[in-house]
């Protein structure tokens, strides 16, 4: 399936807005997807205008080169009479020179292009209706203008015809532009001046061209003098005039899109790399754990003696706890622990940033986990410390206690039911042997069994009662660790939904990247393999 490369740029702008709002990319990588250039040769005609020349609008051809290769001069013959200016002053050109059958109507000509820098000449040769001439201004040139005017045009040309002389075809500069802008035009090449060449130098400018890209470049010799020339000229000529047909021309306007969307897909695939691999992501959580448990140590060495004041306070207080819930300044985290934690996150996320993944979004999602620690810390650990008080000591304590309690009361019950049934029994019996009964060592032992079996339990409670301020160290200390696993899992939550945002951000990306890719066997079937065109483009 075919994909609009509008719609495909809409939906690169309409992600990269998101993902910038996310975090995932910085203001300046977003705004590098917001910019594309959408000019193209079809652009400097209106549809009515198109609609008059029967919907087929005509080749763009540019000549551009150095200064004093002899460009103007090329144009100048191919148009039979002086339409570019030609000389020896650098630099040579100054303006774009247009030179078109006069039924073509150029209406719109590129934003802020000083239109005081465009000559105008036209014709009534009717082999040559179907085609825009274009002198280009020398971009190698010491003024600024005319690199900016040569990069203006350069999107709405079709074919470029790149004009060397033997002593000026190795020239950087040229060649840097034609590297960067290869791609995107087809291409003819013109050795001029060629009565000064040499053939070493044709073949050594032919190797330049394959090393570039160009298979088999089409390269015309060709001489601009006084006088006969026997020279490739008249090939230059008709080459030209036989790219001027409509279906060549919607061969190069399906290449320009698909070139287009290769370069969006190569930016996309860079856009990728920023993000960071999903393998890479996955590894995050473990460097949390290992940061956190480093931090843990820290804090439980810092929080031994806060803990002890805190254990103390709730002692003293358990009595009215509920009704006076600890004050802030008994809580365990302070400052100091505050900066720890924020250390321990900041290291984190600096740890992230060394794996070349985004930190902003951790950055944007750790702020709730910072302000929430404090609370976590005091609820956890007041809930344990409360816990821990009204269930103090730990179960087999309990239970023995409690049957403490029932001693303390059943056994001087018991005791005391066998001393009345002792009285009882000796009362009844003296009464039938007239013997007295009740005597002073019996009241003492009696006494002392009652006491006994009261006072007993009663110590041993005393003895062994859990000490509350311990219950409290106690659980302040499960409260602790309690409140450091939800901490723990409040951040993997976040690194968790944050895993899960970059699939979805790489699987968004991705699909954009394979929908640019979408035509790219078609590629091939566009130009016709007898056609020059074959040889024009750069691969």
């Amino acid at each position: 399936m075919a994909y609009d490369y509008s719609n495909l740029i809409e939906k690169t702008q309409h992600w990269a807005d998101q993902a910038c709002t996310a975090g995932w990319l910085n203001a300046d990588n977003a705004v590098a997807l917001q910019y594309f250039d959408t000019r193209t040769p079809e652009a400097l005609f209106s549809s009515s205008a198109l609609a008059m020349q029967a919907g087929t609008r005509p080749l763009i051809v540019a000549f551009m080169g150095g200064t004093g290769v002899g460009k103007s001069s090329l144009l100048n013959r191919l148009a039979g009479q002086a339409i570019a200016k030609a000389g020896i002053e650098r630099p040579t050109s100054r303006e774009v020179t247009l030179f078109h059958h006069r039924n073509i109507a150029i209406q719109n000509f590129p934003e802020q292009l000083p239109l005081a820098k465009i000559s105008v000449a036209q014709h009534d040769d009717e082999t040559k209706k179907n085609i825009v001439w274009i002198d280009m201004p020398d971009f190698d040139s010491t003024e600024h203008s005319n690199k900016a005017l040569v990069l203006q045009w350069l999107p709405h040309i079709d074919v470029l015809v790149y004009v060397v002389s033997p002593e000026r075809y190795r020239d950087e500069k040229a060649w840097r532009l034609l590297l960067a802008e290869g791609a995107r035009h087809a291409w003819l090449f013109v050795l001029n001046q060629w009565d000064r060449g040499q053939d070493e130098q044709y073949a050594d400018f032919n190797q330049q061209l394959h090393k570039a890209g160009f298979v088999a470049p089409i390269i015309f010799k060709t001489v601009c003098t006084d006088g006969p020339k026997d020279d490739e000229f008249a090939g230059l000529e008709t080459t030209i005039l036989s790219l001027a047909t409509g279906h060549v021309i919607d061969q190069l306007e399906q290449r320009g899109v698909q070139v287009r969307k290769d370069e969006l897909q190569k930016k996309l695939q860079n856009t990728a790399k920023l993000l960071g691999s999903g393998q890479t992501f996955q590894q995050v959580p473990a460097l949390w754990q290992q940061q956190w448990r480093e931090t843990v140590k820290l804090l439980q060495q810092g929080f031994a003696w806060p803990m002890k004041q805190t254990a103390t306070y709730y002692a003293e207080h358990a009595a009215d706890l509920m009704k006076n819930p600890p004050t802030q300044q008994n809580s365990l985290w302070d400052a100091w622990a505050q900066a720890r934690f924020d250390d321990a996150l900041d290291e984190f996320i600096g740890k992230i940033d060394e794996q070349g993944l985004p930190v902003l979004p951790f950055k944007q999602q750790i702020i709730a986990v910072r302000e929430k620690a404090p609370k976590i810390m005091q609820t956890q650990t007041e809930l344990a410390a409360r816990q821990a008080l009204v269930n103090p000591g730990n179960a087999l304590q309990r239970v023995f206690l409690k049957g403490m309690r029932f001693a303390e009361i059943f056994l001087p019950l018991l005791a005391m039911t066998w001393v009345g049934y002792k009285v009882f029994m000796g009362y009844y019996t003296s009464n039938m042997a007239e013997n007295h009964y009740l005597g002073v060592d019996f009241a003492i032992h009696s006494s002392l069994l009652i006491a006994m079996t009261w006072l007993i339990p009663y110590f041993i409670l005393k003895k062994l009662q859990p000490s509350l301020q311990k219950s409290a160290l106690k659980g302040l200390n499960k409260g602790l660790l309690n409140a450091f696993s939800v901490i723990e899992t409040e951040v993997l939550q976040v690194v968790d939904m944050l895993v899960e945002q970059h699939k979805d951000q790489i699987t968004q990306l991705s699909e954009i990247m394979e929908q640019c890719a979408a035509t790219d066997g078609e590629q091939k079937a566009v130009v016709d393999s007898d056609s020059p065109l074959t040889r024009m483009l750069m691969k």
